[in-house]
């Protein structure tokens, strides 16, 4: 008979048996919920844009094979990193995005300090940044905020802001996407970089529910909760990473012949042609008064009038913004501040209210803000001009004498009477003194001219003159020039 040997185990070894087994059974669990996130961040992605960050991966990783199972063994330092992004991007955001990418838990474990960012990581990190929602940016713009993770204050919260949008800036000049628009004919972009983070900040809520400035939560402490409020609430903070990691890793790229996904960070500039004159705005203020336009708006600005290139008269002004759709007007009085309104539709001459709901009047020195519509009233904007009984010049909002924004047909005085609010926009007083000076001014027209306006060609002087338009209109004598002018160029210069 053949004897079978057995092996036996002391009582007291079996509970530790059991919880290394349940320890190992834990870890598998946890590997399979990581595998599962994965694949729900890869499934967003389209073959062509899978096929692009296996590109990029490749190349960060410093891994020539084809194959994907050997490049997923690569990682990316962060000396790669900034070796191939060269200086697309500041070195400060550089770091951002790396502790952005190291931040993404693929285990039940903590990422390794030491370790470089693997390729799940690199995945993971652009579906979340291009595809999620708030809560799937929220832990990602924590750390990149802070690679000590954890609640943040709201200090530190400027400082990410004012990088991200300097950093939108600068990649935006070095790639040459700045559809027009050139630095050096508008006004520094440093102040419109403070101006527009400390803007943003202003909509976050610490986790206290305190906002910035708050005197009673000086510097307060954010936590995820804050930073996913925040980026639900300020949705620009998503497009403007968005845009620095697309424009600065060339990721997700759309193809030459297709649209963009994201929304138009700066609208295509025309109108300069022969002009050498500075704007009042620069390229943070026009982003972020671009974003506040209607979608359809958003594409295209083309320069109507501008006080330094086409003289300081209100008849001037009248003649060159007339009949030609939405504008946005930008005033700078003696003092320095520097504010503006958008005109929803065509200026008229009339002595009637006109426009509708989607006006606003906005700030952009010494800070910058938009202010919309209340609904106490439908006083949006008025142009007269040569009446006598009625006020003639150009206003928006408040009323007849008390406007948010007014300047008068004297050229060169107008006020902003705004105490302490507007009652159609709810907006301040935004010149420095109540009664100011108009130092310059410059209108816009945005999105596509209306249908049937003359664009160009040199002006008669009735198109100057409304009221002599009009009297000749009252006398029956019609305008004999009609139709005899030259056609306009194509570009959109006046």
């Amino acid at each position: 008979m053949q004897s079978v040997t057995c092996f036996c185990m002391p009582v007291s070894s079996f509970p530790l048996l059991c919880l290394i087994g349940l320890h190992h059974l834990l870890e598998k669990m946890g590997n399979v919920q990581s595998s599962s996130s994965y694949q729900k961040h890869l499934s967003r992605l389209l073959p062509e844009e899978r096929a692009d960050i296996d590109a990029i991966f490749s190349t960060l990783s410093g891994s020539e094979e084809a194959s994907v199972a050997k490049s997923a063994k690569k990682g990316v330092s962060l000396l790669k990193l900034k070796a191939y992004v060269k200086d697309a991007l500041p070195e400060s955001m550089v770091v951002r995005l790396y502790d952005g990418m190291k931040s993404i838990q693929l285990t039940e474990k903590l990422p390794d300090p030491g370790a470089q960012v693997a390729k799940e990581q690199f995945v993971v990190f652009l579906s979340a940044i291009f595809k999620g929602n708030a809560e799937e940016k929220s832990g990602i713009i924590l750390r990149m905020i802070s690679n000590a993770g954890g609640p943040v204050k709201e200090s530190q919260i400027l400082e990410f802001a004012e990088d991200l949008v300097g950093s939108l800036a600068h990649v935006l000049n070095y790639r040459n996407d700045l559809k027009g628009w050139y630095p050096k004919n508008m006004h520094d972009s440093t102040a419109g970089v403070k101006a527009l983070a400390v803007q943003l900040v202003s909509e976050l809520k610490s986790a206290h529910g305190k906002s910035p400035g708050d005197a009673s939560a000086p510097d307060a402490t954010c936590d995820e909760s804050s930073i996913e409020d925040w980026l639900f609430r300020v949705p620009q903070v998503s497009v403007y990473l968005s845009a620095v990691v697309q424009r600065g890793l060339l990721a997700l790229r759309s193809p030459a012949d297709q649209p963009e996904d994201l929304p138009p960070l700066l609208p295509k500039c025309s109108g300069l042609k022969g002009h050498s004159f500075v704007s009042l705005l620069n390229l943070p203020a026009v982003a972020y008064i671009n974003s506040h336009l209607p979608s359809e708006l958003q594409q295209k600005w083309r320069l109507l009038f501008a006080s330094s290139v086409h003289g300081e008269s209100f008849t001037q002004l009248c003649g060159h913004i007339v009949n030609k759709g939405p504008c946005v007007l930008v005033l700078k009085d003696t003092d320095g501040h520097i504010f503006g309104g958008f005109s929803s539709s065509s200026w008229e001459v009339k002595p009637q209210f006109q426009g509708n709901s989607s006006c606003f009047l906005f700030s952009v020195a010494p800070t910058l803000a938009v202010f919309s519509y209340t609904g106490y009233n439908d006083h949006y904007m008025y142009l007269n001009h040569g009446q006598q009984t009625m006020p003639n010049g150009l206003g928006m909002g408040g009323q007849h004498g008390y406007f948010g924004l007014w300047v008068d047909s004297n050229y060169g005085k107008g006020h902003s009477r705004a105490k302490p609010r507007c009652t159609t926009y709810n907006s301040p007083q935004l010149s420095a003194k109540e009664n100011f000076t108009l130092d310059a001014m410059e209108v816009w027209a945005v999105g596509d001219p209306p249908e049937g306006a003359a664009e160009k060609g040199p002006k008669s002087i009735l198109d100057a003159d409304p009221e002599a338009q009009a009297l000749l209109e009252l006398i029956g004598k019609g305008r004999q020039s009609d139709g005899l002018r030259a056609p306009a160029d194509e570009d959109g210069d006046n």
